[in-house]
């Protein structure tokens, strides 16, 4: 879980003392030899620091958008992960590219290491809708824990959680 700061947008949070404890938990169900990459977003490079320095890369950040601080922006993700339109949200194909892209190129890098992202939730769920077809994505996102892991498989188009 982030330290909400109202003082700061969202992007700028870092993990509260409470998400920093279940990073180290998950560290310990990640690979060590992994290959490790996260967004920008502080929250995301400190969930993968207690098994090392992740690359930076912001493709891997969450989508734009501009949204009310309260009410229903959980509703509003879910129809957006759904397929809906959001007038100052970047669109899902822009971010499918960008996200796919960045997979495309650290698979590279990562060579015969298992490659682990720490990236954010909507941005995840629209890459893997457009990538491997998800059948529920809203459902998939609403499941989403802080912190999750997965294992996703490309080539079988399967996602199974981590510890599940």
């Amino acid at each position: 879980m982030p330290d909400i700061d109202a003082q700061k947008p969202p992007h700028q949070w870092s993990l509260s003392q409470e998400g920093r404890a279940a990073a180290r938990l998950l560290a310990g169900a990640l690979p060590p030899d992994a290959y490790l990459v996260a967004s920008t977003e502080p929250k995301a490079r400190q969930t993968l620091e207690p098994i090392g320095e992740p690359v930076p890369d912001r493709r891997f950040d969450e989508i734009s958008r501009i949204e009310p601080w309260e009410g229903e922006f959980r509703q509003l993700r879910r129809q957006y992960v759904d397929g809906a339109d959001h007038p100052d949200w970047e669109p899902r194909s822009d971010v499918a590219e960008r996200f796919g892209a960045a997979v495309d190129e650290h698979r590279d890098e990562a060579r015969d290491r298992p490659l682990v992202i720490a990236t954010h939730g909507m941005a995840m769920t629209v890459w893997l809708t457009a990538r491997i077809g998800l059948p529920d994505p809203g459902a998939f996102w609403a499941d989403l824990r802080f912190p999750d892991a997965h294992v996703v498989d490309l080539a079988a188009a399967t996602i199974v959680r981590i510890g599940s």
